[in-house]
């Protein structure tokens, strides 16, 4: 199984539905939440160049945001990066 990684606001509708899917594949994932905290938010942005949220990592790999996640998911690449 994948280690999932996601850097997320409490309010962003796109960290919900991120979570959402990986919760409907019984994803556990190691959340992340930048709201008030500037130093996640740098490193945040260090570590994968970007600056919006949702921000998620499959393992090492940079996936990018919820529009990528679910790209991952309509192409069936998803299950095989999570390990499914």
């Amino acid at each position: 199984m994948a280690t999932v990684t996601l850097y997320t606001t409490r309010f962003c509708p796109y960290c919900v539905q991120a979570k959402r899917l990986l919760d409907s594949k019984g994803i556990q994932f190691t959340d992340i939440p930048v709201d008030n905290d500037h130093q996640k938010r740098i490193e945040m942005q260090e570590k994968g160049g970007g600056s919006t949220v949702p921000q998620i990592w499959i393992d090492d790999e940079h996936v990018g945001g919820c529009d990528e996640l679910y790209l991952l998911e309509r192409q069936n690449k998803l299950d095989g990066l999570l390990g499914l």
